[in-house]
């Protein structure tokens, strides 16, 4: 997240809250004809309570409520556009903390400074120890600082979603291209006779 994203979600944080929502954090995204703030928003776990998703009532309410605030607060002086949203499929994830709750999943990050001569990079969140997170790329283990994550979001596992390309099942036919072709051309063109 960037320096303004950060104040932007410290400071709707608890509003959020108040509404029995958690805010995972904001993207802004500033731009000559009017900024984009969009905020991710999930509902808390709670233990012994069957988990559930984020509706559009409460992407609603989370609006109307964050709206009044950023009106009083006034944190972006120019126009701006609001977007609220869940984390979805490929959830973005903001700070260690986050990290952590997915170890063992994978995950795509773009970096604000190089490391290891790569800016962006995808693998497998292997721990977190306090701020430094460790990745597992390409065989190699990579270590970041939090601060040094512009970006991340989830890799979703499509074929555990069950939405991955079926394979082809035992006993069909293969492919055209994987079959020898034993045809013969219907006819030759005839020749020319100057």
């Amino acid at each position: 997240m960037t320096d303004k994203a950060n104040e932007i979600a410290a400071l709707l944080a608890p509003t959020v809250a108040s509404l029995g929502l958690e805010l995972l954090g904001a993207e802004y995204l500033p731009s000559p004809g009017g900024a984009m703030l969009r905020l991710y928003i999930d509902v808390p776990a709670v233990e012994g309570e069957e988990p559930r998703a984020v509706t559009i009532e409460d992407c609603e309410a989370v609006s109307r409520e964050v709206s009044a605030q950023l009106d009083v607060e006034d944190p972006i002086s120019s126009h701006y556009t609001l977007e609220v949203s869940s984390p979805g499929i490929d959830r973005p994830l903001f700070g260690a903390e986050q990290f952590a709750r997915f170890v063992g999943e994978s995950a795509k990050v773009t970096l604000r400074l190089p490391q290891d001569g790569r800016r962006r990079l995808q693998g497998g969140i292997v721990r977190v120890e306090g701020e430094n997170i460790a990745f597992t790329v390409d065989g190699s283990e990579i270590v970041v600082r939090a601060e040094n994550i512009e970006k991340a979001r989830l890799v979703p596992d499509w074929a555990a979603l069950g939405l991955s390309a079926e394979k082809p099942k035992p006993g069909h036919a293969p492919k055209k291209s994987d079959k020898k072709s034993n045809q013969k051309p219907a006819a030759k063109k005839p020749s020319r006779a100057e």
